[in-house]
């Protein structure tokens, strides 16, 4: 393997664990607010993702971009679906319920 491969590896290792245990530690009271800060997060990786895509790097690059436009899109589409309902729940006509 090329260097560049393994020093890859190891910052995504790194990087899902440090991912987890930042998450595992936020309290369920901050959840809401800090997804609505990770949904800007995923806009960014769209337009990454759509970079590695359209990039023309070969076929692999372009099937792993395509897949990341849609799991990022499906997260930001989510996100923010959640933090509306939540912010509806505090709305003063009572749209919650």
């Amino acid at each position: 393997m090329s260097e560049g491969i393994i020093i890859g590896i190891v910052i995504f290792t790194l990087a899902t664990f440090l991912g987890f245990e930042l998450i595992q530690r936020v309290p369920p009271t901050l959840h809401t607010p800090l997804m609505s800060g990770s949904n800007a997060i995923s806009g960014i990786t769209i337009v990454g993702a759509l970079v590695v895509a359209g990039g023309g790097f070969g076929w692999i690059s372009t099937v792993f971009g395509i897949g990341a436009v849609a799991f990022a899109m499906m997260n930001v589409v989510g996100g923010y679906a959640v933090t509306d309902r939540m912010l509806r729940m505090f709305s003063k006509d009572g749209g919650g319920k």
